[in-house]
């Protein structure tokens, strides 16, 4: 077949693209439409997410599609939109760091037990799953579907409702073993059961453009919207380059997804102590994981000093700076929400019995640390709790830039880190429309003969990371 091209609306936690991806047997090129801020808006106390401003600007990127055969949409998890009867959306979606949902997580869990949920939808318990937010607050009487904000973005441009496995699986309220929504448990905690519409699978059409979006993009009307790994964490990897199944992954952003790729979930009392989490993948794969901070300390670090553009630097400096001065544990509750990183990480090391990082090098360094033995605790205790093997790392998105982290985590793990595509997600996005137009069989053979990949050996002394590791509970 003759090589198509595909859109790939993908929305990030603090930036969105439209990016073009021509996919042929041997071809898988990128192009970008329009890259652009995802920036949160607090109005009166509370984080939203400017979803209306996210619409607009892919409706601009989709105005540079033309000759596309699909458009498929990816974000964040959890988050969510309420539609009314007549399909309008009942405010903004609430952003996940916004801590409306603080403290209703130990009530459900008082309530209903820890055991029985994750033997349900097998997450890791953390404050803003989508449960916890719908929660927070009686569901508006009005509220008619609930929309994960992919499938609320499909929805207007399409029309059609419905909820993504691999985002709904995210939300708390999906039942990973029977494959649908968990309606006992929804009854129990006080839900309507009516707000939860059907569930669809990757490669499944949604549904074709309205006649006022495409006259907007001045597209065709018949162009099909298809379901792809809307939860941006399942397209990324969908995209990871492996060539057998005994590899671990770090999608790595924001947020570092970090686990294995299995055939069933790992449901057991060890597997919930350990904060793993089974989240459906593309083709019926279950992304065991856990959630590491990720790069959002990084981010937030460089938001407190207004030096996002100094990053080159500080990074050689980092590199240079001496090992292990300072750490922390990535997943400490005081991290998640937005302000003064370098405060809180100061504060964590007082607390903790440690000289807090001198300068910014240092700090940068101990961040990157901390995020590489979060990877290894991640990959080690995912293979040990699945009985999957790990023989090599692979590090996809953003992260897979920083060379610095990419060879602190191999340092760390103490196993070869393959670090590419960057844009992992976009490519898995696209990738999964091209396999339902029959344009490829092996996705992940395509993205190892055309993209650019990176391999880091590990180096230097093992058991320094062992010591390390022991020091923040991450052994």
């Amino acid at each position: 077949m003759q090589p198509r091209s595909f859109a790939a609306v993908d929305l990030g936690a603090s930036s969105g693209r439209v990016m073009i991806a021509r996919v042929g047997e041997d071809e898988l090129a990128l192009r970008e439409a329009r890259r652009f801020p995802n920036r949160p808006v607090r109005a009166a106390g509370t984080l939203y997410w400017d979803v209306l401003g996210l619409y607009g600007h892919v409706l601009d990127g989709l105005r540079n599609a033309e000759g596309i055969a699909s458009i498929g949409v990816d974000s964040w998890a959890v988050d969510y939109g309420l539609l009314d009867a007549a399909g309008v959306l009942i405010g903004n979606p609430v952003h996940y760091r916004d801590g409306r949902a603080d403290g209703v997580m130990d009530d459900v869990v008082a309530e209903v037990g820890a055991q029985t949920l994750y033997d349900v939808g097998g997450l890791q318990f953390l404050p803003f799953n989508t449960v916890y937010q719908l929660l927070s607050a009686p569901v508006p009487e009005s509220a008619r579907t609930l929309l994960m904000v992919p499938d609320l973005l499909a929805y207007w441009l399409t029309g059609e409702a419905g909820a993504e496995l691999t985002n709904a699986s995210t939300t708390g309220l999906y039942d990973v073993r029977a494959g649908d929504w968990a309606y006992p448990l929804i009854t129990r905690l006080g839900l309507p059961t009516k707000i939860f519409p059907p569930l669809r699978r990757p490669g499944e059409v949604i549904g074709t453009l309205r006649p006022d979006v495409a006259a907007e993009t001045e597209l065709p009307e018949s162009l099909p919207v298809t379901a792809v790994g809307s939860h941006d964490t399942a397209s990324a990897v969908f995209a990871v380059p492996a060539e057998h199944d005994r590899f671990g992954y770090v999608s790595c952003g924001t947020w570092s997804l970090a686990g294995v790729e299995l055939t069933a979930p790992v449901l057991t009392e060890e597997s919930r102590i350990a904060g793993f989490t089974n989240e459906v993948g593309v083709g019926g794969t279950i992304r065991y994981l856990r959630n590491v901070m990720g790069l959002w300390l990084l981010q937030e670090s460089l938001r407190a000093w207004r030096a996002e553009e100094r990053l080159p630097e500080l990074l050689a400096a980092a590199a240079a700076a001496p090992p292990f001065a300072a750490l922390v544990d990535p997943g400490d509750q005081s991290f998640i929400p937005p302000g003064d990183m370098p405060a809180r990480i100061a504060a964590y090391c007082e607390r903790t019995g440690q000289r807090p990082p001198a300068g910014r090098a240092e700090l940068v360094r101990c961040v990157l640390e901390s995020l590489a033995l979060g990877h290894r605790a991640a990959i080690r205790e995912a293979a040990r709790l699945s009985g999957r093997p790990v023989e090599v790392v692979h590090v996809v998105g953003g992260g897979a830039r920083n060379t610095l982290l990419c060879q602190l985590t191999a340092d760390a793990c103490g196993l070869p880190v393959v670090a590419g595509p960057v844009e992992a997600t976009a490519i898995g996005n696209a990738l999964v429309q091209a396999r339902a137009h029959g344009l490829t069989t092996d996705p992940r053979d395509l993205v190892r003969r055309t993209q650019d990949l990176t391999v880091y050996h590990p180096r230097g002394d093992e058991s320094a990371w062992d010591r390390a590791a022991h020091r923040i509970g991450l052994s």
